[in-house]
């Protein structure tokens, strides 16, 4: 597999993302650990389908080091709780905004990785994407209080810990992609028994709020984890996190397209500055 070939099948997960928004409305009221639990629950039965066919379920298990279940079950699980936990302790739109900062950090951490450079412009797309997405995510402004602070310092720690898992990942690029599927599965374990100590279980109700849930699980909190995998694996890694801020831009306009968002001009500004920067990104990954 080429860079640029697994650098496109990692901006597929981007593109599942962008799915997000839309879906997690549609599953409304479920709330957010029981949606994770069936969700990853879902998106693990895909990789474990898979790995039944191979025949090699308890050799891949048995093979993988303690470390990357440490990272992938802490990556997928960790992310979601604190970003759960974040938006209960802090307006949306700061956390939202501050969690966002996991792209910008992928391009930074990725300069320590063996093999690869970090340039300029690599920093300088991420930044201008990040205005962007900041456009969005913040709604056109935000207001930052010290009492929310205990929920600022958890969405850091949400972003730290996506561009975290994202760029250690590499570090282990002869892990198969296969393993993500035990990841899913354990983080639906941990979301199950969140779920119990903190939430009461809502039953989905209709059909289009099960094809929510049943979408979630194949797409954004599915496949999408796998398709990552991949990208930051084997792709190019500053590129990808400068792209990743096409998401928040790409949902807004699926929520605007079925009637849940209306069209804005900081919205125009913000396609124009994530584009700008993903381009600038590109050009510096061309250089290298």
């Amino acid at each position: 597999m080429t860079k640029s070939s697994a650098t496109l099948i990692g901006f597929g997960a981007v593109m599942l993302w962008s799915m997000l928004a839309l879906l997690t409305v549609g599953s409304s009221p479920i709330p957010p650990f029981q949606l994770s639990a069936m969700t990853f629950a879902l998106g693990g039965a895909i990789g474990l389908g898979y790995s039944l066919r191979k025949g090699q379920v308890l050799a891949s298990m048995a093979q993988t080091p303690l470390v990357v279940w440490i990272l992938g079950v802490g990556g997928l699980f960790g992310y979601h709780a604190l970003y759960f936990s974040a938006l209960r302790m802090a307006p949306a739109a700061e956390a939202g905004l501050i969690a966002y900062l996991w792209p910008l950090l992928i391009v930074l951490f990725s300069g320590l990785l063996p093999g690869e450079r970090l340039r300029a412009l690599h920093v300088l797309g991420a930044l201008v994407s990040f205005a962007g997405a900041g456009l969005i995510v913040g709604g056109g402004g935000t207001e930052f209080q010290w009492d929310y602070a205990v929920g600022y310092v958890l969405a850091a720690l949400c972003a730290l810990t996506w561009s975290g898992y994202s760029v250690l990942s590499r570090r282990f690029n002869d892990v198969p992609t296969e393993v993500v599927a035990y990841f899913c599965l354990a983080a639906a374990g941990l979301s199950g028994v969140a779920h119990l100590l903190l939430e009461e279980t809502v039953r989905p109700s209709g059909t289009a709020n099960w094809l929510s849930v049943i979408g979630l699980g194949l797409g954004p909190v599915g496949l999408a984890f796998y398709l990552w995998d991949v990208g930051v694996k084997k792709g190019d890694i500053q590129l990808l996190g400068a792209a990743s801020y096409a998401a928040p831009l790409l949902s807004t306009c699926i929520l605007i397209a079925t009637g849940y968002a209306q069209a804005t001009a900081g919205l125009l500004l913000a396609a124009v500055l994530i584009t700008a920067g993903a381009g600038l990104a590109a050009l510096g990954s061309r250089k290298l």
